[in-house]
């Protein structure tokens, strides 16, 4: 444990942004899922919505570097191209 006083302040400051940090994650991870569902039960509508949602999440996680830019990105296009596969069946 420290002993100064503002490594005091970093320890919670620290452990309240991984709890933020780490419901971002949770939050993001249960949209991807929500589009995974919809995907797989074949109502595209619906898949098409949720993946909107997915995509505002992953950029948000990315302007809060959550997560990085480029790995939301690719996250998004692998998103997007699951949908367009499932939409040329």
């Amino acid at each position: 444990m420290a002993n100064i006083k503002s490594a005091k302040k970093r320890i919670t400051v620290i452990e309240n942004k991984t709890a933020q940090n780490k419901r971002v994650r949770e939050h993001l991870k249960e949209a991807l899922k929500d589009y995974d569902t919809a995907l797989a039960s074949g109502d595209l509508a619906e898949a098409e919505q949720k993946l909107r949602l997915a995509e505002k999440k992953l950029m948000k996680a990315a302007s809060k570097n959550v997560i990085h830019k480029n790995a939301a990105s690719r996250k998004v296009s692998a998103l997007y191209r699951r949908l367009n596969a499932a939409k040329a069946e």
